[in-house]
């Protein structure tokens, strides 16, 4: 009976989700602990007080290179001597993870990605925790930390710029969920150049706008905006965020999660897929007219040269075939 509840209620969210890009939901299906759903109407949502924060999230960011790669150093915004004292190089591209929500940067999205990076070259790896426990225990109140935590990843990021040499023409930045949306915000807010590229890895959608790119990632939040969407309509949003946006198996479901009624199985295939990317470069795409071409797979079957992770400077809607099991890149 459990299990027809919720697939009632995920068939709810899903009907009423945006039809084309000019439309917004009449609400959401909010996650809330233990793999459940809360319907938050729109009205509900933003006309509800929001609530105060005792404080900024504290945010930790922990150093990973080729000479460290699974100790971390953790560094510190302003310590130049603790920067200093690192394996930083800022010669070195540099690669910021950034989890989403109920994560930390002990988590798989940080340990697959920093180490496929660190597999397949010399990088500054930098995982970001926001998993401040003080500021909120449910999704709202970490969705409304976003923009706060994105400020202290950007004064970080300026940090290294002036204090450790790094380049912003070298820098990416991969967020997975809110992360993406994290991603976004340092994006907006960083002050000593713009940021190279964003991947956004199934930004997540409740409680988020299409129609309002000033509060969730969008294409201009870096010079080249990626997003690999693999949950649309549930987890993550199913209109287009990247300069390019990939749709893997049309991003709705993903082959080999089974019923996946809550869809995160197909939310964490976001981060699985592009770690694999990372070191196969596997992930063939075929370009789409636009992205409700992509979620029916009616694109054709005429593969372009673009590959799903690794197509920087590129634009457009591209459906991915995806196996059921890793490796999951049919390329």
């Amino acid at each position: 009976m459990k299990s027809l509840i919720l697939f009632a209620a995920i068939f709810a969210a899903v009907s009423a989700l945006p039809r084309g890009n000019d439309t917004e939901p009449k609400g959401w299906y909010v996650p809330v602990k233990g793999g459940k759903f809360q319907w938050v109407s729109r009205d509900e949502y933003e006309n509800a007080p929001v609530p105060e924060m005792r404080k900024s999230a504290e945010v930790k960011f922990y150093l990973y290179t080729k000479s460290n790669p699974t100790s971390p150093k953790q560094l510190y915004l302003n310590d130049k001597g603790t920067l200093s004292s690192s394996n930083f190089r800022g010669s070195l591209p540099t690669r910021v993870i950034i989890h989403g929500w109920e994560n930390d940067f002990k988590s798989a999205v940080n340990t697959d990605i920093r180490s496929a990076l660190l597999n397949i070259g010399s990088f500054n790896v930098i995982c970001v925790d926001w998993s401040d426990k003080s500021v909120s225990l449910n999704y709202a109140g970490s969705k409304n930390a976003v923009p706060d935590v994105g400020r202290q990843v950007a004064n970080f990021l300026d940090f290294l710029s002036a204090q450790g040499g790094m380049s912003f023409n070298k820098l990416t930045i991969i967020g997975h969920s809110l992360g993406a949306h994290v991603a976004g915000f340092t994006g907006k807010q960083v002050t000593r150049g713009k940021v190279n590229t964003i991947i956004g890895l199934d930004p997540a959608y409740p409680l988020f706008s299409y129609s309002d790119s000033s509060k969730r990632l969008s294409s201009s939040d870096a010079t080249y905006v990626e997003s690999i969407q693999t949950s649309g309509s549930l987890l993550g949003f199913l209109e287009p965020i990247g300069k390019a946006a990939f749709y893997p198996n049309g991003g709705k479901s993903q082959p080999g999660c089974g019923i996946d009624l809550t869809g995160s199985c197909a939310h964490s295939r976001s981060y699985q897929y592009y770690a694999e990317a990372v070191q196969r470069n596997n992930f063939k795409s075929i370009g789409c007219s636009d992205y409700n071409a992509a979620v029916k797979n009616k694109c054709g079957n005429s593969f372009s040269n673009i590959r799903m992770g690794t197509g920087y400077g590129n634009s457009g809607v591209f459906y991915v075939p995806i196996n059921k099991k890793s490796p999951y890149g049919t390329g």
